[in-house]
C-alpha cells in the first residue's frame, strides 16, 4: 500500500472550530488506519487540554518509556529558559567561553569566544556538526565537550542552521556548571510540576554530564505532558508558571531554518504548515515526535521505533501526514 495513499480518510471541513466530542467522530478511524505505519509506536492525543485518544501499535504502549531521541532537544530548551529566569544564566547573549573555560581547546579558534547560549539553542554556533555521519565519531570521544567545541568552524556565529546535537550537548554542561546539579536533578526540581512528566532513563558522558539531546527515555504521555506545558503558554494544569510564557514565545519565533526541509527553527523547535495550520514540533530520530497547533489547542505526541532515520525513509512526512489527518478530524 502506498503510505502517502493510506491516510485517505474523509476529511471533516468546517470553517469554525469543532467542539469535542462532536469533531471527534472522525478520529477513530484515522487512528484505526495509522497502524499500516510500520514503525508507528504510539500516538496520543490532546484536545484542549483533555486526552482524548491514546493508541499503541505493534506491542507499544503510550506508557512504556521509549528513546525520544532529539525530540528530548525541546527539553533542553525548556531547562535553559528556566535557567534564565531564575537568573542562574544571564540570558540568550551571555557567552559561553567562560561557563566551559576549562575544555576551551589549546589555540582556540577566536569566534568561540563569539558564541552564545542563544547560538546554541537555535543551531547557529557555526561549530562543525556532531550530528549525522560525525556522532559516532563524536560519542566515542573521551570528553564530549572538549570535543564538541574543538570542531572547527563551518561557519561564523549567528549564520546558518548547523544541526548538531553538540550544542545541545554544550547546554547541558552549561546547565550543570552554572545550576550546580546535574541536568537531570535540574530537570527534576525545574519541570516536577508538569503533571505527568517524567524523563526515565538517561545516558550520560563520560564526565557524568546527561547527553543534551539525545539519549532520554520518556513515555508517550510523558512527551505530551511537555508538550501540554508550552501549549498552555508555559503553565501547568493547576495554572502554575513553570516555563515563564515569554520563553515560550521567544522559542516559537523562527531564527533559521533547515537546510534539509526548509523547516523554521526557533530555540530547540521546529515550525512548519500542516493541514493549512503554523505547526511546532519537536523531532526525533526513528519518528519520535510532538506536535503542537496552537490555534486548534491541539497536542499530538506519537513515538516510533527508534532504529531508522525517518526522514530518509519518508516515515516522518508519513507523520507529518497523520497529524494533517488528525488536524481535519478536529475541526479546522
Amino acid at each position: 500500500m502506498n503510505r502517502r495513499a493510506l491516510l485517505a480518510v474523509p476529511l471533516l471541513l468546517a470553517s469554525t472550530r469543532l467542539a469535542w466530542p462532536q469533531a471527534g467522530k472522525a478520529l477513530p478511524l484515522v487512528l484505526d488506519r495509522a497502524r499500516d505505519l510500520g514503525p508507528l509506536l504510539n500516538v496520543v492525543v490532546a484536545f484542549d487540554g483533555k486526552e482524548i485518544a491514546a493508541r499503541g501499535y505493534h506491542g507499544g504502549s503510550p506508557d512504556a518509556a521509549t528513546n525520544i531521541k532529539s525530540a528530548s532537544k525541546s527539553v533542553i530548551s525548556a531547562l535553559v529558559g528556566i535557567a534564565i529566569d531564575r537568573q542562574v544564566l544571564e540570558g540568550v547573549d551571555q557567552k559561553i567561553a567562560p561557563i566551559l573555560a576549562r575544555d576551551l581547546p589549546d589555540n582556540a579558534d577566536p569566534r568561540l569566544n563569539d558564541v552564545t547560549i542563544g547560538n546554541l539553542l537555535s543551531m547557529q554556533a557555526g561549530l562543525g556538526r556532531t550530528s549525522g555521519p560525525n556522532y559516532g565519531r563524536w560519542v566515542s570521544s573521551r570528553n564530549w565537550v572538549r570535543a564538541a567545541l574543538a570542531e572547527p568552524f563551518d561557519g561564523d556565529p549567528g549564520g546558518p542552521m548547523l544541526y548538531s546535537t553538540g550544542s545541545t550537548h554544550l547546554l547541558s554542561a552549561i546547565l550543570t556548571r552554572a545550576g550546580g546539579k546535574p541536568t537531570r536533578e535540574l530537570a527534576r526540581d525545574w519541570l516536577g510540576p508538569v503533571e505527568g512528566f517524567s524523563i526515565g532513563a538517561w545516558d550520560r558522558d563520560p564526565q557524568g554530564i546527561y547527553v543534551g539531546g539525545n539519549q532520554m527515555a520518556m513515555s508517550t504521555r510523558s512527551l505530551l505532558a511537555f508538550g501540554e506545558l508550552y501549549r498552555n503558554g508555559g503553565r501547568n494544569r493547576a495554572g502554575e508558571q513553570v516555563v515563564s510564557e515569554n520563553w515560550v514565545t521567544e522559542s516559537w519565533k523562527v531564527r533559521t531554518h533547515s537546510i534539509y526541509s526548509g523547516d523554521g527553527y526557533g530555540y530547540g523547535w521546529f515550525m512548519r504548515q500542516i493541514a493549512g495550520q503554523d505547526v511546532v514540533y519537536a523531532w526525533g530520530f526513528g519518528g519520535q515526535m510532538l506536535y503542537i497547533v496552537p490555534a486548534l489547542g491541539l497536542t499530538v505526541a506519537m513515538t516510533s521505533i527508534p532504529d531508522d532515520p525517518s526522514a530518509q525513509s519518508g516515515h516522518r512526512d508519513d507523520l507529518h501526514a497523520l497529524l494533517g489527518e488528525i488536524i481535519a478530524a478536529t475541526g479546522d
